[in-house]
């Protein structure tokens, strides 16, 4: 059974589009909706949701930062070395520059946050599926 299906009608902000420009660095199917993209400023701040099962490759940020607002559905977040953390609907994450970590849905829910970001991706590997699957146990 799929939960948090009401994510994908958009919990806050549309669903936007089908992440397409980041697939290459993603397990599964994402969606983006930028909610500002100001030349001016170098902070990007994007929806984006993720179906049941997707999640994010390893990733640094260099010269930045991230901040992820959790709208809802349920999902992981997880440092290199450190245990993996359960997401849900209210829970903030900061990630500081050069930090290695990736994030997604849990396998049975969609997972939507706001991701606040400054600096450039280093985009890395896959989180192994044995390692991915591990997490519900």
């Amino acid at each position: 059974m799929v939960k948090h299906k009401e994510v994908k009608e958009g919990v806050i902000f549309p669903l936007g589009e089908k992440n397409e420009g980041f697939a290459d660095y993603f397990v599964g199917t994402s969606y983006v909706q930028s909610l500002i993209a100001d030349s001016a400023i170098n902070v990007g701040v994007a929806t984006v949701t993720f179906e049941p099962g997707c999640r994010n490759n390893w990733h640094i940020h260099h010269d930045g930062f991230q901040l992820l607002l959790v709208t809802g559905g349920e999902g992981w977040y997880q440092e290199v070395g450190k245990p993996a953390r359960f997401l849900k609907a209210g829970d903030v994450v900061t990630t500081h520059e050069g930090v290695k970590h990736w994030h997604g849905a849990t396998s049975d829910s969609w997972f939507t946050h706001i991701a606040i970001t400054a600096g450039t991706p280093e985009w890395l590997e896959a989180i192994s599926e044995e390692s991915y699957l591990h997490l519900a146990e």
